[in-house]
């Protein structure tokens, strides 16, 4: 029966847009089964419900889909940030929230994202470099996976750089980050789990070693802004340890949790969402030849490009909320404690707020403000650097790859089954 379960919730996170179409046509909100949650499908819906974070709260946003095996909870009972879930900044809400966002929002300004921008195009050309070293793709001959190539390498480059970290360190960032994500969203058999687990406790202690280095000795990155930032407001006074020799005093051990716990998240939604954006958005322009064309002939419209595609196909597709109290929303009474979907992906296909919203369409003018990246205290802060990481990708690979296509012999273009970082498990080009 789970398995069935997980069958039907594969199927409906790998293509959400016929149950978003049935659900804005509903009198109402759309009771969803598989999700156990209210889906707020339409555009209007949408904004007043993030507009309203005092009544629906962000405590459950990424409320896992699945329950680890006990060999992999013994894995993670490994780690002594692996116990109760910690406070991170997509669950918190009001004062905490705003704490924990606060050093967020000061690494990602418009500022260090332009001192950034180097390093990524940097990064962006080495990796383009050596996908065109792959040679042309020709039937039956070499083709490339630019999920694996490309999607999947920079953004993790590019928010290592910011954090300050070692880029001997990003392979175990991105291949923890990624794990994570599966073992708590993705039934996995049990021995994928536990691999999944020991990834995730490696990810952790590396972030812990950071946390401490940082603290003893800041330098000028966003790793030494969040741990010197995020002092927690209701650690365990037994929980203190002795001053460290030249240091002051030690991070107690509920701190450092706290910071490792925060680090976890923020590099999940600053490298997973990035890729998917990366992929989803290749994957549209590839499928529509004639705009991928009129980008190569005309890249000052990339920009557009890149609008369209997070309103068509956005990567974060939605989160939860949880009530606060009793309160009607689309003229569904919800008690206290109801679980709703925030359907983004939904208000994109809005055909309320967008003519023709089923197509994907570059020379859409003007583009009504989307909600892909959110809305109000909980709108992305990392928006711009995605966008601009998805901009010099596009206008690489049009000057590159004015030919780019789908592989004519590769594998059917297959969606992860999640609604957190939604993109093609495999995207293989040639050109």
């Amino acid at each position: 029966m789970e398995r069935q379960q997980h069958a039907r919730l594969d199927e409906l996170m790998r293509d959400p847009y016929p149950l978003y179409a049935r659900a804005r046509r509903a009198e109402g909100l759309t009771f969803v089964p598989e999700l156990q949650a209210w889906l707020v499908a339409r555009d209007a819906d949408v904004r007043e419900v993030l507009r309203r974070p005092d009544v629906f709260s962000s405590a459950n946003a990424v409320r896992p889909d699945t329950v680890p095996a006990p060999a992999a909870l013994a894995v993670l009972g490994q780690d002594q940030g692996g116990g109760p879930r910690r406070r991170v900044v997509v669950t918190a809400d009001g004062p905490a929230h705003q704490r924990l966002r606060a050093p967020i929002v000061r690494g990602l300004s418009p500022a260090r994202v332009a001192a950034v921008l180097p390093y990524v195009i940097e990064r962006a050309t080495a990796l383009v470099d050596a996908l065109a070293a792959a040679g042309p793709g020709r039937r039956g001959g070499p083709r490339v996976d630019v999920m694996e190539a490309y999607a999947l390498r920079l953004p993790g480059q590019v928010i290592g750089r910011i954090l300050g970290l070692d880029p001997a360190d990003v392979p175990v960032v991105v291949r923890g980050g990624h794990s994570s994500e599966q073992l708590l969203f993705r039934p996995l058999p049990e021995d994928e789990q536990v691999a999944a687990a020991h990834d995730t406790v490696a990810l952790r202690r590396l972030l812990e070693g950071y946390v401490q280095d940082r603290h003893a000795a800041p330098r000028d990155d966003l790793c030494s802004e969040m741990v010197g930032s995020l002092a927690p407001d209701d650690s365990d006074p037994d929980d203190s340890e002795p001053e460290a020799d030249g240091a002051g005093p030690a991070l107690t051990l509920g701190q450092r949790a706290e910071l490792v716990a925060h680090l976890h998240n923020f590099l999940l939604a600053g490298h997973l969402t990035t890729t998917a954006l990366i992929g989803t958005t290749l994957l549209h322009l590839l499928r529509h030849p004639a705009q991928w064309k009129l980008l190569c002939e005309e890249p000052e419209r990339i920009p557009a490009a890149i609008e369209e595609a997070a309103r068509y196909d956005t990567a974060l597709q939605g989160f939860r909320r949880v009530t606060t109290r009793a309160v009607t929303l689309a003229g569904t009474e919800l008690p206290a404690g109801a679980e709703v979907l925030v359907g983004f992906g939904s208000a994109g296909r809005d055909a309320g707020r967008y003519e023709r919203p089923d197509v994907f369409d570059i020379t859409r003018t003007p583009v009504a403000r989307h909600v892909a990246f959110g809305l109000g205290a909980h709108g992305c802060p990392g928006a711009q650097l995605a966008r601009e990481q998805l901009r010099v990708t596009l206008e690489l690979f049009t000057r590159r790859f004015p030919g780019l296509r789908l592989a004519a012999d590769g594998p059917p273009v297959k969606m992860r089954p999640t609604l957190i970082h939604r993109s093609p498990e495999a995207l293989y080009v040639e050109w």
